[in-house]
Formats: C-alpha cells, structure tokens, sequence
C-alpha cells in the first residue's frame, strides 16, 4: 500500500509557499507603493535623475525584503515569487511619472530678480496729508501752483554772460553789491522772499540796461525798494534808503531810478524765485530746522556768486536741500519723494552742488563775509560755523556713495 501522508505534506507545504508567495507579494507592492509616494513628494533636481535613484533604491530594499518573509516549511527559507509580476512592477517603475504628480522645476533667470529689485522703488510720500484742513495751505491746488512755477521760471533766469555788455561794472562789484543787500535785508528783518525777488530785479534789469558804477547801488536800494513792496506789509520809507546809502543819494535819484527799472522790466513783478522752490522741496525731505537754515544759507551764498547763473532757480533750492542733506549727515538723502516733487535725480543736481560745496569752502576765507557773518549768529544758529563743507561731494563718483 502507497503510503499517501507525504504527499498530502507536499501539497500542504506548497499551498502554504504559495500563500506564502502571495503574501510576499502583497509585502512587496505594499512596500513599492511606500516608496513610489515617497518619489511622487520629493522635490526633483533633475527629475531624471531622482527617479533613477528611486528606482535602484526600491529595487534594494525588495532584495532586503525577500529574505525576511517568515517561513514555515522544512525545505528552508526558499519562497516562490511570480517572476513574471515583479517583471511588470519593475518595468511600471522604469515608465516616467505623469507630469501631474511631478513638481515642475523653473529655473530662475538673475536678470529677472535684477529687474524685479530695480522696479521696487520707495514709495513716495503724501507731503500735504498733514496740512489737508490749513485752508493757507492751498493743498488742493499747490501741485499745480508749482508746475505754474515750473513752467515760467524760465522768464526769471538772465543770460550768464549778460555782465559782458556792461562797460564800468564787473561780476565781483554785483558780489559786493549783493552780500551788502544781504545784510541790509537782515538788520530791516525782511521777509526771505524780499531778498530773492531783489537779487532777481538787480539781475534782470542789469541784463537790460548798462549802469555805470556809481549808480550801481543806486539799482540795489530800488530793487529792495520795489521788492518791498511787492511782498512786505510795512515798506522801508525813501528816507531810510538815503539813510544806508550814506545819503550818496537823494529822494529825487531813487524814485528816478525807480521809474526807469520799472519800465526796462515792463512792470513784470511776479516771476518764481528759488524761495516758493526751497520751500516745497525742504518739506519733501521732511527738513528740521537745522536742515532749513543750512539750506537757506548754501543758497545765499549761491546768490552772491555770479557762476550760479546758468542754474534755474527750481535747479538751485533742490541743490542746496541735497548738499545740506550731505552736509549734515554726511551721506546722501535724496529719495523717491525728494524726487518727486523737485523733478531732478541726484546725477541732475551733482554737478552744481559741487559747486556750492566750493562755495561753502571759502565761505570762512572769503572777503565778502555778509552771508557767513548773517548764519554765524544765535539768531540762524550758528550755521555757518558748525558744520564743515561736504567734501566728499567733490569725489567723482560721489552720488554712489
């Protein structure tokens, strides 16, 4: 008689291989789903190449996996596997993951973060939100006020080369002239306007008409004379201009001469100054006082040179805002609202603020002392001798800096 148990043994030891099998299989797709999701999250740098070594990693971690499975028959640890199955997940890995499971790589361009970075300007700054219900203010037209400005300071400008057709007066009398107005205007305690409007008289009607010498203070006195009475409420007396003029004059000499400047400007008063300018751009870079009278008294001492000119009045209160921002803090502080409201770039104001740093050189050496003794007093806070010149605006190429 055939015995039969060995045989029932075999086909139990092999149902319980191929169960076995089967659970090995289970284990390996479970363990190959593991790793695909784990290739599917990983950034991929290139993707290439992550899925290649996604794929030998997962092929590793099969090899570590098939050892491991427990078994129970007395043959070993010999298991059977669909060969053919695990040749269909392995080909499934090699195939390239859908587009929509990959992270797309863009790869950024530098000039585009360039360009980005160049667009980010500093916002510019509200300047009349302060002064919305002052009714003196005007914030409702001071904008076009000053385009108004814009547009006509053109008329107040001269030619630079106009003391060529003068015969007996030179551009270092008009200096004198001017730095002794300057301190005239101090001891009367004038309005600021009423000096830029003098020195803007003197310089129109000299441009016109040719003075001799001995009259030329004579044109100085009616210019401030004229001046006051264009902006001032109480108007110096004709007696008080014979009186500083050391009576070199009469009553009959001034309103002569009064007449005489009136018609050569055809009675054109009105045209902007550096004043309204200076004005508008201090409260743009949001000035204190320090800033204020430094200012003023850069822009003084560029009303006493005759170089300064060529500039548009707009050009020279920007210009000494920006050189007495450098002489305070010793840096450069014109930003996007300074800009804004003034219409010049730093590179637009470089090249005559160089030239008032000269000027504020000298100031201390200089034989015209009106101006540098005027801002050395408690009065303008001894301006003039408490901060030196902003040397390093001379450089080259300062404005980087």
């Amino acid at each position: 008689m055939i015995n039969q148990e060995p045989i029932t043994t075999t086909l139990q030891d092999e149902t319980r291989s191929t169960k076995f099998g089967l659970e090995t299989k289970r284990q390996n797709r479970r363990a190959l789903s593991v790793i695909n999701q784990n290739l599917v999250s990983a950034k991929a740098y290139p993707c290439v190449v992550n899925k290649r070594r996604g794929l030998s990693e997962s092929q590793e971690e099969t090899k570590k996996l098939k050892p491991s499975v427990p078994s129970g028959n007395e043959f070993g640890d010999c298991i059977f596997i669909d060969e053919e199955e695990e040749e269909k997940e392995a080909a499934t890995l090699d195939q390239p993951m859908p587009m929509s499971l990959e992270e797309p790589y863009i790869e950024s361009d530098p000039m585009d973060e360039e360009v980005e970075m160049e667009e980010e300007q500093e916002p510019v700054l509200d300047i009349d939100v302060n002064d919305a219900n002052n009714p003196l203010a005007v914030v409702e037209y001071v904008e076009d006020l000053h385009e108004f400005y814009r547009e006509n300071e053109r008329f107040s400008c001269v030619p630079q080369d106009y003391m060529a057709q003068q015969f007996d007066i030179t551009d270092k009398m008009r200096a004198i002239l001017i730095d002794w107005l300057i301190e005239v205007h101090d001891k009367f305690e004038l309005m600021n306007e009423t000096l830029y409007l003098t020195v803007n008289l003197i310089d129109r009607f000299l441009s016109k008409q040719a003075v001799v010498r001995k009259k030329l203070q004579l044109v100085g006195l009616v210019a401030l004379l004229l001046a006051c009475k264009y902006e001032e409420v109480s108007v110096p007396i004709v007696e008080d201009l014979v009186v500083i003029s050391d009576k070199a004059y009469t009553r009959n000499d001034v309103l002569e001469m009064e007449k005489i400047m009136l018609n050569t400007l055809q009675f054109n008063m009105s045209l902007p100054t550096q004043y309204p300018f200076l004005k508008r751009f201090l409260k743009a870079a949001q000035s204190d006082k320090k800033l204020e009278i430094l200012a003023s008294f850069l822009t003084e001492l560029a009303l006493v040179d005759y170089e300064m000119l060529r500039y548009p009045p707009s050009l020279l209160a920007a210009t000494a805002v920006y050189t007495a921002q450098c002489t305070i803090h010793g840096f450069s502080e014109w930003n996007s609202t300074c800009e804004f409201h003034s219409h010049y770039t730093e590179n637009q104001l470089i090249e005559c603020s160089r030239r008032m740093v000269s000027l504020h050189q000298k100031a201390a050496t200089d034989k015209l002392t009106g101006v540098r003794r005027k801002y050395s007093s408690s009065k303008f806070g001894y301006i003039a001798t408490k901060y030196e010149a902003a040397h390093f605006l001379l450089v080259s190429d300062s404005p980087q800096q």
